[in-house]
C-alpha cells in the first residue's frame, strides 16, 4: 500500500477510492473488477489510484480489513446488554447474524482469494482472529467466575463454536435456508450455552 499525502485533500481522495473499490467489489466478481472502474467511480485519474494504492490487490486488502473490522464493531455486545452471560452470548449471536447479512459478499471473496493467494490467506487469518480473541477471552472470563466449564481449551472452543455460528450465517443467509431470526438465535445460544456447560440458567 502507498500512502503519499497526509492533507486533508489526500485522505478524503483516499476514503474516496475505498468508498469506491467496496462498491465494485460488493456489485462485481473479483477478477471482473478494474482500476478504471474504481476511478471513476471516485471521480479520480488512473495516476491518482497509484499514488495510494499500487495495485487493486492491495486496495482490496484495505477493504477487507474495513469490512471485517465492521463487522467486529456491529457484533459487540455493549453495556446495555444485561450481565446474565446467556443473554450476552444471545446477543453477540444475533448482532454476528446482522453483520454478516451486510457483508458476506466481500467476505466470501476474501475467503476465495485466499484459496490462491497466501497474502490473502494471512489476511483472512488476521482478521479472523480477531473475532476468535474476544470468544476465547469471554470463555475464559466464565471459567473464571465459575459459570463454565473449566476443562475446555478456551481458543480451540472459540475456534469451534465460532465456525459453528459462522456456517450457519452462511447457509441461511446466503444458500437460503428458511428460518426466522429469532428461532436462530435461539437455537445458535441454547447450542452454545450447552457446549460451554454454562451453569446459570437463561433468563
Amino acid at each position: 500500500m502507498i500512502v503519499k499525502s497526509v492533507t486533508g485533500r489526500g485522505l478524503r481522495t483516499r476514503a474516496a477510492l475505498i468508498k469506491a473499490g467496496r462498491e465494485a467489489f460488493e456489485e462485481q466478481p473479483y477478477d471482473s473488477v478494474r482500476v478504471d472502474d474504481v476511478c471513476g467511480r471516485a471521480g479520480v485519474s488512473h495516476g491518482t489510484f497509484y499514488t495510494y494504492f499500487d495495485s487493486k490487490e492491495s486496495l482490496f486488502r484495505e477493504v477487507a480489513g474495513a469490512v471485517v473490522g465492521e463487522m467486529f464493531s456491529a457484533s459487540v455486545v455493549g453495556p446495555a446488554v444485561p450481565g446474565d452471560p446467556y443473554a450476552r452470548i444471545e446477543a453477540a449471536n444475533r448482532l454476528y447474524l446482522r453483520a454478516w447479512a451486510s457483508n458476506s459478499r466481500l467476505v466470501r471473496m476474501l475467503e476465495q482469494a485466499a484459496t490462491s493467494d497466501e497474502s490473502f490467506r494471512d489476511l483472512l487469518l488476521e482478521l479472523r482472529e480477531v473475532f476468535v480473541r474476544r470468544g476465547a477471552d469471554g470463555l475464559r472470563r466464565l471459567q473464571e467466575e465459575g459459570l463454565a466449564d473449566p476443562s475446555l481449551d478456551p481458543r480451540l472452543t472459540a475456534i469451534m463454536l465460532g465456525g459453528m455460528v459462522e456456517h450457519f450465517a452462511r447457509v441461511w443467509l446466503d444458500l437460503g435456508e428458511r428460518a426466522d431470526e429469532e428461532t436462530a438465535v435461539r437455537l445458535l445460544t441454547t447450542l452454545w450455552a450447552r457446549a460451554i456447560h454454562l451453569t446459570e440458567a437463561p433468563r
